[in-house]
């Protein structure tokens, strides 16, 4: 059986795996160091002393970060990026960065140039590209010393045409440049297309670093075998193409523990509640994948529209802080401080993991540290957990038919058994390291979201699946286990002749030769 180790790295905790077909033969759970890449390090050291060299032969790594996304919410390690926009003489009148917070604006904000081009819905040009307006753009952004570009261009998902020219023009004009094309990102919609953009662009440096720390850490622990980064959608890509696509590994802490859940429990379908230490993540299973987010999704205050899951977090995990006068639970959190602090460990702060372990809960640490804490405070904090946990998941059902729900993270004996709308609990072993799991288990992924025009409904979806198909495999995946994972039309009136917009998405298992 072909053995793969997998990583999560938590707001408190760093959870490391080695899985061996179906089975997990190994698990270990450090605390999440301020570098992130000193917790992975530890994990692997206390994986390969636990599996000895079981773990040091495996055919892969999967690494799941929440590194990328906490540097935009912390406002840390970002780069500066030019912005240049393809659309003159429409959408001139909110310039990029318009609606980002000014205090994250100011740290990115490596100029903006507004060049005349881009496409109508329908493939033709609005105007001719200003190329020596693009040139100049260019000219400037290498004077100016900003080595990251994001390029965005109208309706560029259907048409990449116009972007990918631009691209051309700016790296003659920058050769050190590193561009982000939109179109390789989001979907229609300007200002979060673009968002999305400058978002990546600004994360290459940190991308960079944080790869190569990866790496690092492998070689030190003598593990040779590939590295690969978990994505938003609960699949991974090689730590290559990560470099250059940072913001999809944004919300791949929770997908993870959703596609870790579905491979403990052998559920497709479910809501999944994940309790960590710093919030819990709830979201959908459907077919063995988290259910995608449709609307507008904020990161760090930023309006984007990309590959997301649909998932709503609230503050409560193992490293909530709770008070008793006044009465509080959260949102705030020790985080990957919970052993020194938390009262259980010796520390003074009390925690839910300080409640969960007076209440019979959880065992760890020294119960008799939170023995004099009052019945009727343990009572109060537990039924306020449960209330904000069941709201929750009330919030992600789509409809009133009862659904099973699958409790997993370090903190799911916080999980009430009986839910309102939920038809059982279900516990399920491993349950503190399926993000872990998540990570291990992870396949490779391809997407197309095209518009086709002069086809039929069954000949659009077939070349929307061949273009997705063929992205995966050229991603790593082996052509004979690449299967349709998500697939859906949409026919456009208003566009002459038929047209469909089409959007398949598929996996596969990573092929032996890529691994």
């Amino acid at each position: 059986m072909r053995q793969r180790i997998g990583i999560d790295v938590g707001g408190t905790n760093t959870d490391a795996v080695l899985v061996d077909g179906d089975r997990v033969v190994g698990a270990v759970k450090t605390p999440t160091t301020a570098d992130v890449t000193g917790g992975v390090r530890q994990s692997l050291a206390d994986l390969v002393a636990q599996c000895g060299d079981r773990a040091r032969n495996v055919v892969s790594v999967m690494i799941g970060t929440t590194h990328f996304v906490n540097a935009v919410v912390q406002r840390r390690g970002l780069n500066r990026v030019a912005a240049v926009r393809v659309t003159l003489p429409a959408s001139a009148s909110l310039r990029p960065l318009v609606d980002w917070p000014q205090d994250l604006s100011r740290l990115v904000d490596g100029g903006i140039h507004m060049v005349a081009g881009g496409h109508e819905y329908d493939g033709r040009p609005v105007v001719p590209l200003d190329e020596a307006a693009l040139a100049e753009a260019g000219r400037a952004i290498r004077a100016a010393g900003v080595t990251s570009v994001g390029i965005t261009a109208s309706f560029s998902p259907l048409t990449s045409a116009c972007e990918e020219r631009a691209a051309e023009i700016i790296r003659d004009a920058c050769p050190d440049a590193r561009i982000t094309c939109s179109h390789t990102l989001g979907r229609i919609g300007l200002l979060e297309r673009e968002n999305a953009t400058l978002l990546n662009a600004a994360l290459l440096d940190l991308a960079d670093a944080t790869t190569d720390a990866f790496r690092r850490a492998l070689d030190e622990s003598g593990i040779a075998a590939p590295l690969y980064i978990t994505l938003n959608d609960g699949t991974v890509t090689s730590a290559e193409i990560a470099r250059r696509f940072p913001v999809y590994s944004f919300a791949s802490g929770p997908t993870n523990s959703m596609r870790g859940a579905a491979f403990l429990s052998g559920m497709d379908d479910a809501i999944v509640c994940d309790v960590g230490g710093t919030t819990t993540d709830v979201g959908c299973l459907v077919n063995g994948f988290p259910r995608e987010a449709n609307n507008v999704v904020q990161v760090g205050g930023v309006r984007t529209l990309f590959r997301m899951p649909d998932l709503v977090s609230i503050g409560i995990g193992g490293g909530t802080m709770v008070t008793g006068d006044p009465f509080t639970v959260g949102p705030e959190s020790v985080g990957f401080r919970l052993t020194e602090q938390a009262r259980v460990f010796g520390g003074g702060q009390l925690t839910l993991t300080d409640v969960a372990v007076a209440r019979g809960l959880m065992s760890v640490g020294d119960k008799s540290r939170v023995a004099d804490l009052p019945a009727d405070l343990l009572a109060r904090v537990i039924e306020t957990v449960h209330g904000r946990v069941a709201d929750t998941v009330d919030r992600m059902k789509t409809d009133a038919r009862a659904a099973p729900l699958i409790a997993v993270g370090g903190g799911a004996p916080l999980i009430p058994e009986n839910i309102p709308g939920i038809s059982h609990v279900h516990r399920v072993e491993n349950h503190a390291v399926a993000n872990a799991v998540g990570a291990a288990i992870a396949q490779i992924s391809g997407e197309a979201d095209q518009v086709f025009q002069d086809m039929t409904r069954d000949e659009a979806l077939a070349a929307a699946r061949e273009l997705a198909e063929e992205k995966a495999i050229s991603a790593g995946a082996a052509r004979d286990t690449v299967k349709t994972v998500e697939m859906e039309d949409l026919p456009i009136a208003y566009l002459p002749g038929h047209a469909i917009r089409a959007r398949v998405r598929v996996v596969g298992d990573i092929a032996p030769a890529a691994s």
